[in-house]
């Protein structure tokens, strides 16, 4: 929450796009003089101090997708033009409290197979707060977080923090979310899942720091360098 006071800390990664959960509607977003302004700003929820903020900077345009389905509000397919290259973005936080179904990934096991026809064609990337792990699998429970992977996987859309870093899921060495903001209570719930054309023009992966982003929040942000296009999920 309150992202407009830590603006200027996430603004010194130089993001061309950022995904901020829980943050204030575009009115209560009074940044600094000196802080980049964004070109673009989607902003989704029915709490206007706690939402889905996509801001995009430089020649980035964002554009809501005509299928956005209001009953996944929070996981929103945009099309992001401007670029080297134009992708389809799905700007995901995985809560909906009311939703008897499950208020976590049960939302993103929906939302891949609402969504299934514009995730078989290429130059897609779903990023943001997932709320989910394997470790938290209930095996009989179908909309699982392996499920999910494994339901990706199949498009031959893949997690980038796990391919760059070599890493398994379930026992990620690298933390987006600190319980409480305890660096021993350390979980993996934030991702960047890409179709195979755009992982080839990732540069880098990197999560931030606990010691920096504790005083801050619980979730650190995850950065990832495309060629031509950096985005950052916090």
């Amino acid at each position: 929450m309150a992202f407009r006071k830590k603006a200027d800390l996430v603004m010194d990664y130089k993001p061309d796009i950022l995904i901020i959960q829980e943050c204030e509607c575009p009115e209560k977003l009074l940044f600094n003089d000196s802080t980049p302004k964004p070109t673009d700003i989607l902003w989704f929820g029915n709490n206007k101090h706690k939402g889905l903020a996509i801001l995009s900077y430089g020649e980035l345009k964002l554009n809501t997708l005509d299928i956005h389905n209001p009953a996944l509000q929070m996981i929103v397919p945009i099309l992001v033009t401007g670029g080297g290259y134009d992708f389809n973005l799905f700007a995901i936080w995985a809560y909906n409290p009311t939703d008897p179904d499950g208020r976590y990934v049960e939302q993103v096991w929906k939302a891949v197979h609402y969504y299934d026809d514009l995730l078989s064609s290429k130059t897609s990337v779903l990023v943001g707060d997932f709320n989910s792990n394997t470790i938290w699998d209930r095996k009989r429970r179908e909309g699982n977080h392996t499920n999910v992977v494994k339901y990706l996987a199949d498009k031959s859309i893949y997690s980038v923090y796990h391919l760059h870093h070599q890493q398994t899921q379930g026992i990620e060495q690298h933390p987006t979310f600190y319980l409480y903001r305890h660096q021993d209570k350390p979980y993996h719930l934030d991702y960047c899942f890409v179709s195979e054309d755009l992982a080839n023009r990732v540069e880098s992966v990197d999560v931030g720091d606990h010691a920096l982003w504790s005083k801050y929040s619980d979730h650190v942000p995850l950065i990832i360098d495309f060629k031509d296009v950096l985005v950052v999920t916090h």
